[in-house]
């Protein structure tokens, strides 16, 4: 027997597959995972502890230690990616949604483990995060970004691949900062969904340069889509496509 949940929250959409009933205290405290990021990281809610950095009312240094934290994190990501993921908008505000969704899945995930569920995924906005067992596979479809009512192709993850995050412009727009100079939409594969997460904005907004640099340097693979239509990826990512 399977089970399915589904809520917004973050202003998208989550939903939980598993492979069997899942308690519903543990749902609400997924739920939770996701509602506590929210309430501190988003710049859309005047009173969380990032809208009111924003706005000058408090010094990032005397933030609480988790946004600190997170804000290192994306740091980092800066420095790996050489700038093309950034934690600052062009207009030097400080916002971290390109890494807290992520954080969000990534825990949600640990309470699911946490729970005793073997075999699960999370997806939220274009991310998914699973738990599969041993030898098996999940085939994910992928929207084309021409039009988003349309799968593009399919993705099918497996170890050591468990994560796999998308960003394009089909959805949100014209969202991500930087050039965007080559792609329309880019699709990572990796182990942990944070790492997929960041490096498909990393990868959509410095375009082939970064994507280069990238594979080169990461246990990734990744499917990008040209302004001109035509799909591209690594070795790994083209052997996932289903015949």
């Amino acid at each position: 027997m399977t089970a399915w949940h589904v809520f917004s929250t973050m202003g998208t959409v989550v939903s939980i597959h598993a492979d069997a009933p899942i308690a519903r205290h543990v749902l609400r405290e997924v739920e939770g995972v996701f509602a506590a990021f929210d309430r501190r990281f988003s710049l859309y809610r005047p009173d969380s502890e990032i809208s009111r950095i924003a706005d000058g009312r408090l010094a990032l240094l005397a933030a609480g230690a988790e946004l600190r934290n997170v804000y290192e994190l994306a740091l980092g990501w800066r420095s790996a990616t050489h700038g093309a993921f950034t934690p600052h908008r062009p207009d030097g505000v400080v916002d971290l949604s390109g890494v807290v969704k992520a954080l969000a899945i990534r825990d949600a995930g640990t309470a699911l483990d946490h729970a005793g569920a073997t075999t699960w995924s999370i997806g939220c906005g274009g991310d998914i995060l699973t738990r599969l067992s041993d030898g098996a596979e999940q085939t994910i479809g992928i929207a084309d970004p021409a039009d988003r009512r349309r799968l593009l192709t399919a993705v099918a993850i497996s170890a050591p691949h468990r994560a796999i995050a998308t960003s394009g412009v089909s959805e949100r727009g014209e969202h991500v900062w930087g050039p965007r100079p080559d792609f329309d939409q880019v699709t990572v594969l990796a182990a942990d969904i944070v790492t997929a997460d960041v490096l498909a904005t990393a990868i959509l907004a410095g375009g082939q340069e970064t994507c280069d640099e990238v594979t080169a340097t990461m246990p990734v693979d990744v499917l990008c889509v040209r302004r001109d239509g035509e799909v591209v990826g690594t070795p790994g990512a083209r052997l996932a496509l289903p015949a």
